[in-house]
């Protein structure tokens, strides 16, 4: 769901201050030994699965997702004090379900809820990059949400940053670009018809 609502009071630094604010436990600083991998999974759709069963209750998947960790190996790890377990991803590690789009003296954000319930503002530390599938040459967006996670950006969201897009043409080719607290990410490269 995009929304901008340019007579409401909204300013950026309280969106930014919200957004900082969200706590997660430091499982960047953590190094506990690796104790093994659990049938536990990460589907596509952002559905976890443990031993082949959904997790149906909201609470537990939410707290599960503040312990995830990927660490430099590309695996996924759900991470505490005293223990590091593998586990499997699909694809992303959450799905980004919201947009706001919020305009203030000229500056626009782009605050993306996800699944979960995390909240982030796409910017140089948390950007979206768009993976183009060599079969299909269907788009996959995704942004980054903390540490290596990242959040695929859903098809309905994804179709309302393309609304909101410009044109932009670098050396005679032209693509579709978003902007968003300062920095600019394209969303891919349009068709010679398209431009």
């Amino acid at each position: 769901m995009v929304s901008g609502n340019n007579n409401a009071k909204i300013r950026l630094e309280d969106i930014i201050k919200h957004v900082e604010g969200q706590r997660f436990p430091p499982v960047d600083k953590w190094n506990p030994e690796f104790c093994g991998d659990i049938d536990m999974r990460i589907a596509r759709d952002g559905t976890w699965f443990y031993m082949g069963t959904p997790i149906g209750r909201k609470r537990m998947v939410k707290l599960f997702s503040t312990v995830l960790r990927k660490d430099s190996d590309g695996k996924t790890y759900l991470v505490t004090p005293v223990e590091k377990i593998g586990i499997t991803v699909e694809d992303a590690h959450f799905i980004a379900t919201q947009v706001e789009i919020v305009e203030d003296d000229g500056q626009q954000l782009l605050k993306f809820t996800t699944n979960v319930g995390d909240e982030v503002i796409a910017d140089g530390d948390h950007p979206i990059t768009v993976v183009v599938d060599d079969d299909t040459k269907e788009p996959r967006p995704y942004i980054r949400v903390r540490g290596r996670l990242d959040a695929l950006i859903s098809r309905n969201v994804f179709y309302e940053l393309v609304d909101h897009a410009e044109v932009v043409k670098d050396d005679g080719k032209a693509r579709l670009a978003i902007a968003s607290a300062g920095a600019v990410f394209s969303l891919g490269e349009l068709e010679d018809g398209d431009a």
